[in-house]
């Protein structure tokens, strides 16, 4: 059995926490897709993927997500859609969402529609894994 102080990948940088916070990343370019996952589980944390925000949904519907990475650009439910479905359906989750497309604007009408961060790509592996670390140790705002 790993260490309950590390993650799958032996890492002990997941907050220390057992079991590791489980992290989905969603974004249509597969590529994108695995450095995410790569990055985030050699930080220790479990991590699910999706490409589009429709299939997100589902994930989040049958799995325990601690926090969801994605992207706002993606054909089918793009990213402002799944962001707004996730604060009515799951209030809890924590998200960061991530777009290299319109000079950045996209990204502040994430944060106005419900994100916890945001990225601006292209992201390195150090800011991914420090504002998921971030966002993850901050506390849940208290419902009005």
């Amino acid at each position: 059995m790993p260490s309950p102080w590390k993650g799958s990948s032996g890492s002990s940088n997941a907050l220390f926490a057992w079991p590791p916070a489980t992290i989905l990343v969603v974004d249509d370019e597969e590529g994108i897709r695995l450095l995410f996952r790569q990055t985030l589980e050699e930080a220790g944390y479990q991590v699910l993927v999706a490409c589009d925000g429709g299939e997100a949904l589902a994930v989040a519907h049958h799995c325990r997500i601690d926090l969801v990475v994605t992207d706002l650009v993606m054909p089918g439910k793009e990213g402002i859609e799944t962001i707004q479905a996730l604060r009515l359906e799951q209030p809890e989750i924590k998200i960061v969402a991530v777009s290299g497309a319109f000079g950045g604007t996209f990204l502040q009408i994430a944060k106005r529609l419900g994100a916890d961060a945001t990225l601006k790509k292209p992201v390195s592996s150090s800011d991914l894994t420090a504002t998921v670390r971030a966002v993850l140790l901050t506390p849940p705002v208290a419902a009005e």
